[in-house]
């Protein structure tokens, strides 16, 4: 058995299913936030229904988030000891903050606002919910700085007795060029996640004509951050290629199954390519869009696969430094693909609740809540894109994936993990979806009567 086939694979399947929960935790942090925000302003009780509502489906997400991350950190030192070895002075300060700091401060004032409610100030209450959802953001931040050191090392030096990386500087670090525009780019993902699967809850309860007040004012504000999120995605996407243009050149040619250096370079809608990956047989193309999108000028200089190739020879030695083409240019077309269809979909969606009006017909819900598996098909493509694309580096230029796997590690005790663990994330899906359906299906709670309210509704 391959060991290193199998420890890839094992980090692919936790990655993605552990992304399927950090965008709606992080998106859904900063709406019930809102929602609990606008209810402190206005006094309107159907806000605090909402918050109420929303804040159950965030747990949950929450902790499965939790369980699933705690996973990838045991791999790091089960099946990667090498790449951990290598990295850990790198990667031992931003991981340091972020449990420490970050983590501390969400899953703190986390558990002081679950219990908070009737007791605590609103103010108080209120500050503590946006102290989560900063929590939150900041955990992305640090952890989204170790995996930029991974596309683009800085603030390092080799140490050739020890053969590893050691940290000089913090600050290049966090400051880092891939960091600086994956952060924004990250974080609108979550934005777009969190508020389509609000707007999808919400249609499913508007569709059946229940909580009405509740569930109209959840609509819009889910779609108006889904649009937010998107306008972020696209521009925060522009300059992240361009950065990685600069940076991991191959991985742009890889996106592009572009072959040959191009100048200007054409945008590929489509391609079909040699079996063996090394060369395109048909492709319907956009002139001069992929310079534009790689060097932000139409006449831009694009490098291809097979010059990079030749290149990356000459500098690290014999080698296939090409990553698996199919994945790469599909994987980024499916990315940009999904977050259209949720920028047409949310566009729709608020000119249709325009003005308090509620579409009528049926089949206009039933697409608003399927249209909820898009963020989550676009997210799982963009990481499959972002790590595949290095390959075959671990870090880029540093390490080859193949040099960081644990050199101990049989290939079946890496086997029966995979299949544990997979059976556990099935186990786990399943769970999640039943829970988020249950809750979403029920109505916001409603607020306790007074003694004397509840007697003058029994007098009636």
């Amino acid at each position: 058995m391959d060991e290193l086939l199998l420890a890839r694979l094992q980090f692919g399947v936790t990655t993605v299913y552990h992304f399927i929960f950090v965008p709606v935790t992080i998106g859904l942090s900063l709406l019930v936030a809102l929602l609990q925000t606008a209810w402190v302003r206005t006094g309107r009780e159907h806000y605090k229904r909402a918050t109420k509502f929303w804040g159950k489906l965030f747990l949950i997400n929450f902790a499965l988030g939790l369980v699933t991350g705690i996973v990838q950190e045991f791999q790091f030192g089960m099946n990667w000891s090498d790449y951990s070895r290598f990295v850990g002075d790198i990667f031992g300060a931003p991981l340091a903050i972020e449990a420490l700091l970050a983590f501390f401060l969400e899953s703190t004032f986390l558990g002081i606002w679950i219990f908070g409610w009737g007791k605590l100030p609103k103010l108080v209450h209120l500050g503590c919910i946006w102290l989560v959802a900063i929590g939150t953001t900041l955990s992305a931040y640090f952890i989204l700085a170790a995996n930029s050191w991974m596309q683009n090392p800085v603030g390092y030096t080799f140490n050739e007795q020890a053969q590893r990386a050691e940290l000089t500087s913090f600050t290049d670090v966090l400051t880092n060029k891939v960091l600086l525009w994956a952060f924004p780019h990250t974080i609108s993902g979550c934005l777009v996640t969190g508020g389509l699967l609000m707007a999808a809850v919400a249609a499913w309860h508007l569709k059946r004509q229940r909580n009405l007040d509740t569930m109209r004012s959840s609509l819009r504000l889910g779609l108006a951050v889904t649009l937010i999120g998107t306008f972020g995605f696209f521009l925060s996407g522009d300059q992240l290629g361009k950065v990685m243009t600069e940076t991991q050149p191959m991985k742009m040619a890889a996106a592009e199954a572009l072959y040959e250096t191009s100048q200007p370079a054409s945008f590929s809608l489509f391609t079909i390519g040699t079996l063996d990956g090394t060369a395109p047989t048909f492709s319907i193309e956009i002139p001069d869009l992929l310079s534009f999108l790689a060097t932000g000028t139409l006449d831009g200089e694009v490098k291809g696969i097979n010059d990079l190739q030749a290149q990356y020879e000459a500098q690290f030695g014999p080698g296939d430094y090409r990553p698996y083409i199919p994945i790469t240019y599909w994987g980024f077309r499916i990315m940009v693909t999904a977050g259209m269809l949720i920028g047409l979909v949310t566009v729709v969606g608020l000119w249709l609740t325009r003005k308090g009006r509620l579409p009528t017909k049926k089949w206009v819900w039933t697409l608003a809540i399927w249209s909820v598996v898009l963020p989550f098909v676009g997210n799982a493509f963009g990481w499959i894109f972002t790590e595949m694309g290095r390959q075959p580096w671990l870090v880029f230029g540093l390490l080859k994936t193949e040099d960081g796997v644990s050199p101990t590690v049989p290939g079946g005790t890496v086997l029966t993990s995979l299949l544990v663990f997979t059976a556990l994330y099935g186990i786990l899906a399943v769970v999640e979806l039943g829970l988020m359906i249950r809750f979403a299906r029920k109505d916001p709670p409603e607020e306790p009567k007074t003694p004397d309210a509840a007697k003058l509704e029994f007098a009636y």
